[in-house]
């Protein structure tokens, strides 16, 4: 192993407490790391992937020694902002040619899904979580727009080609399920899973226990390689192990990893003050994705305090892996009026209590920064969106590529090309934004 170092040019910042998180009781993190220990495999970063790997790793091997690393607290960074969708399926299969290779890419994506799915339904299981916690209820996609309900009824048609269960609702039907009258259809598929987010990532690092130890607010400032191996220097300590999995998403740049190939999007959502049930109709629990992607979503939770609407739209490319205040503010703006548009006899509950931001990293080609990329050291990052299912997947495949296991899954991690690189700081910069508006622009009123 030839000796390198690698620092951390910078560490997270989440911003804005999520809302998921200021539902939650007070939780008790795991102590920092004060002083120097060993390990058979470093985690950094303890969101979907790298809580994924660590419990992977204990499946495969239980005497392996993992330590997992995290800068803040669990459950404050992407992972807990999340919207909470554990989608089984495509986002959209239904545009271009939908061929043997698109057949057999819609495929793969399922197998990535529903094996993060299953993750946590096993987890769910052994550890009595409940429904306020992983509710495998499926989830809608509703139209607010005739071309919405179009392309509705040509992904429903390209689903039952596949063999995958659907239902197409019609206005009276999606009007039940919202209590608005706004929206012109909407498609139900089962196989999805929603969750709270921040309590799913808490409950999973509330589990572990000897020889996998977790260290929370403990940033990873830098990664050495030498001929013993690898150390992960902390603040207040340090970590020699064989092995690390590099968990951190955009970040993974900040280490130099990536550097070229990375887009940092950050994505917005805000909750609503708790109201009576009775103030609007329908269900109190239901969770819909747009018919046009990069749209808005909408999710309808309840709690003791009462019901609450969260809206997530908005996206916006920040290289500096940070959103301002301005930037939720002006989200936020734009959340007032999606609401307002989609319950306008409801206006009076449009009352925000929180408005967060949560990053995502993408690549060119749209394929995650996998495998080893030095010797010792492995990424599981840039999930390019539905991190829920897709980081959580790359966790699990970093895991099983570190211990030599095969699987179908790593099969898939394993055939990704590498990211592509990006075009030259400033091309990218312009192109990025622009690329974001038109898609926007795009998705309309959806």
């Amino acid at each position: 192993m030839i000796n390198k170092t690698f620092h951390a040019r910078r560490l997270p910042d989440h911003g804005a407490q999520s809302g998921w998180t200021a539902l939650l009781p007070p939780r008790t993190p795991r102590p920092a790391l004060d002083g120097n220990i060993n390990s058979d495999v470093v985690i950094i970063g303890a969101g979907f992937a790298g809580l994924a790997a660590a419990v992977r790793l204990a499946d495969l091997d239980p005497k392996l020694s993992v330590v997992l690393l995290d800068a803040d607290v669990v459950g404050n960074g992407a992972s807990g902002r999340n919207s909470g969708f554990l989608i089984d399926l495509p986002h959209d299969i239904s545009s271009g040619n939908f061929g043997v290779d698109a057949a057999a890419k819609s495929r793969d994506e399922i197998v990535v899904a529903r094996t993060a799915i299953q993750h946590y339904a096993r987890l769910a299981q052994e550890n009595s979580w409940g429904k306020d916690i992983f509710d495998p209820s499926g989830k809608y996609s509703v139209a607010i727009t005739n071309a919405g309900t179009e392309h509705l009824a040509a992904y429903s048609s390209q689903l039952k080609s596949m063999g995958e269960p659907n239902q197409l609702l019609n206005v009276a039907e999606i009007e039940e399920l919202t209590g608005t009258r706004s929206f012109r259809s909407g498609l139900f598929t089962p196989g999805a899973v929603m969750v709270q987010p921040a309590a799913m990532v808490r409950a999973i690092a509330d589990l572990f226990q000897e020889p996998v130890r977790l260290f929370e607010r403990t940033p990873a400032v830098s990664i050495k390689t030498s001929s013993t191996g690898c150390a992960v220097k902390t603040p207040k300590g340090a970590v020699s192990a064989a092995r690390v999995i590099l968990a951190t998403n955009g970040h993974a740049e900040s280490f130099g990893f990536g550097s070229g190939e990375l887009l940092h999007v950050f994505t917005y959502a805000s909750l609503t003050e708790p109201f009576a049930p009775s103030a609007l109709g329908g269900s109190r629990k239901w969770g819909a994705t747009p018919a046009a992607p990069m749209g808005t979503t909408i999710r309808r939770i309840n709690g003791a305090d009462g019901d609450r609407l969260l809206i997530r739209s908005r996206y916006t490319y920040n290289p500096n892996i940070e959103a301002s205040a301005g930037s939720v503010k002006r989200a936020g703006a734009l959340h007032d009026r999606k609401f307002i548009d989609r319950f306008p006899d409801h206006r009076h509950l449009k009352k925000m209590q929180y408005r967060w931001a949560g990053a995502m990293a993408l690549t060119r080609n749209s394929v995650p920064l996998f495998g080893e990329l030095e010797e010792g050291i492995f990424a599981a990052c840039a999930c390019n969106g539905i991190g829920g299912t897709k980081a959580t997947s790359a966790g699990i495949a970093a895991a099983e590529l570190l211990v030599g296991h095969r699987s179908p899954l790593g099969d898939i991690f394993s055939a990704f090309d590498k990211p592509q690189t990006l075009p030259p700081r400033p091309l990218t910069d312009v192109g990025a934004r622009l690329n974001l508006a038109y898609r926007e622009w795009r998705a309309g009123r959806e």
